[in-house]
């Protein structure tokens, strides 16, 4: 079942369990990924593909930590939870997250890998390493642990 048919399914069930949040989150990402397809269409293809969908749900999760933590400083408790339930519903729809050992020990074999060895090569690092981490860490998780390591 793609991803479109999985989010057309949950509308239907959040619908007849009339779950206000998940229905609105969820015809969120239907509607990114309806906008996204409008937009390879000229390019003669009809559907996403699965990196492409990761990619927009990767999107609406950084959105939701950030507005989380936007609304926290602003001290908006009520906004921020809200945000917060969206977030784990988005969740159930990307890949597991990986632990940070194992992050670690990625990120470490990429710094061997292209002979980083100060925080100025960080650069060189965090491409390569978003490329392969891309839907299983966070991207905050993974600078940190990058600069860790050149630090």
């Amino acid at each position: 079942m793609s991803l479109k048919e999985r989010i057309s399914e949950d509308i239907k069930t959040a619908m007849k369990a009339k779950d206000k949040i998940r229905l609105e989150t969820v015809r969120g990402i239907k509607k990114l990924i309806l906008e996204k397809e409008t937009e390879i269409r000229p390019m003669g293809r009809d559907s996403l593909n699965p990196e492409e969908e990761l990619g927009i749900l990767t999107q609406l999760a950084k959105q939701r930590r950030d507005s989380i933590d936007q609304y926290q400083k602003a001290d908006r408790p009520e906004l921020a939870e809200k945000e917060a339930q969206e977030l784990v519903i988005l969740e159930e729809y990307l890949p597991q997250q990986l632990p940070e050992a194992e992050v670690r020990a990625i990120i470490e074999a990429i710094i061997a890998q292209v002979g980083a060895s100060s925080p100025k090569d960080m650069g060189k690092v965090m491409g390569p390493a978003m490329a392969q981490l891309k839907g299983q860490a966070d991207g905050k998780v993974v600078q940190a642990i990058v600069k860790d390591c050149l630090g």
